[in-house]
């Protein structure tokens, strides 16, 4: 099964670390095939092509925050990868000037003022409606892992929120995020957004935006709850799992074996609280006993689950590798909370921005190339999802 992602960047000034709402300058010089606006002005989205490598992805993602950084600095900015900008003023955003974004804006308020949020989404094919309405079921108790591994949003407005994912509760602030439900099919579930929409709650279907979904005009399932990453390898890593999530939950659905859950997902809104208030540095719920686990103990048990269908598409040896990283690491937001106290949040800024861009000074980037996945060999497509270009999936 092919793989693609959309990662989403604050704009930053170089010189002071704040959020600026300057999408529009960076965007001008780059091509709008691969990058394009979000309802602020202080985020630009970058699309990936479709790939079947892991390798090929990340070498995708290298070279587009590469263009990033290349067009922002030329301009006195940068581009960062977070959950959240530690510096973010307290001011509302700057809207993008798109008649939806203005809608949603006069609609929501200050949900929407306050969307200075970035995230990350990763697209996995799959046949139809119907499988994807099935496995976003059976995949959604193992998310909230993914969410931990991806908590990069200590920091709002220069405070210390406490949670590792301050994006989390901010983005559970709409009205259709969060944990989805169960469908019995695909006409089923399109019969619940159409009665949503009727419902004058959204105002279109693209405004779902669920911790899984089924994409609207592509045949692909999307992962939504993860926050921005730093660290490219994040994303891989995150990617990997979740296709192997979407592999292993169909091999259960074809054997008859997935548990039938009976619309009883109402302790994941819990299970990803946790792991937004936590990260990899307390407890998760274990999605199988649903008690709380030391967090290092639920992703190797995710991994042993998965390690078939990593297998099957010969992720095991990089996704294992990363994995066993970021768990000697931390989350980026127990890094970012280090170098906060040792330094302040200006250097936290300096290092997500490095980050971002790819730049490491830590000895365990060595064990990346031991699982070759900044292959040089790696072919990157700029072709995306489905014909033409990928839909907006952010807001």
């Amino acid at each position: 099964m092919r793989i693609g992602v959309e990662e989403e960047f604050h704009v930053l000034e170089v010189e002071s670390g704040l959020l600026v709402p300057r999408a529009n300058s960076i965007l001008r010089r780059l091509p709008r095939r691969n990058f394009t606006t979000e309802l602020h002005q202080s985020t630009v989205e970058s699309n990936s092509g479709v790939h079947m490598s892991l390798h090929d992805l990340y070498a995708d993602l290298a070279v587009a925050r590469q263009r990033l950084d290349a067009a922002a600095s030329s301009q006195g900015l940068a581009v960062l990868a977070a959950g959240t900008a530690p510096l973010a003023p307290g001011a509302s955003g700057h809207p993008t000037a798109d008649a939806r974004y203005h809608q949603m804006i006069e609609e929501y308020r200050q949900i929407a003022d306050e969307q200075l949020i970035c995230g990350t989404q990763v697209h996995v094919d799959i046949p139809d409606r119907d499988t994807a309405v099935r496995v976003m079921c059976a995949v959604a108790p193992w998310l909230p892992v993914l969410l931990a591994m991806s908590a990069s949003s200590p920091f709002w407005q220069g405070s210390d929120t406490g949670y590792a994912s301050w994006r989390t509760l901010m983005w559970q602030r709409w009205p259709t995020a969060g944990p989805a439900g169960c469908f019995t099919s695909g006409a089923d579930y399109d019969a619940f957004l159409e009665e949503l929409v009727q419902s004058g709650v959204i105002s279109d279907a693209g405004m779902i935006y669920y911790d899984v979904r089924p994409s609207a005009h592509v045949r692909t399932l999307e992962l939504r709850l993860c926050d921005a990453c730093p660290r490219v390898e994040t994303v891989v890593l995150i990617a990997g799992l979740f296709r192997a999530l979407v592999t292993d939950a169909r091999e259960r659905l074809r054997k008859g074996t997935a548990p039938d859950c009976q619309g009883k997902h109402d302790w994941l809104r819990g299970a990803s609280w946790r792991a937004a208030r936590s990260g990899l540095e307390g407890t998760l719920v274990d999605p199988e006993t649903r008690q709380e686990a030391p967090a290092a103990a639920v992703v190797r048990q995710l991994l042993g689950r998965l390690r078939p269908a990593l297998e099957a598409h010969g992720d095991w040896q990089t996704v294992n590798s990363l994995a066993e990283e970021i768990l000697a690491d931390g989350s980026a937001a127990r890094r970012m909370r280090r170098r906060a106290e040792e330094e302040d949040l200006r250097s936290c800024v300096d290092t997500l921005i490095a980050e971002t861009r790819g730049e490491r000074n830590l000895p365990r980037r060595r064990s990346f190339a031991r699982v070759n996945l900044a292959s040089p060999k790696a072919v990157v497509s700029d072709a995306p999802f489905g014909p033409g270009a990928p839909e907006v999936v952010g807001l």
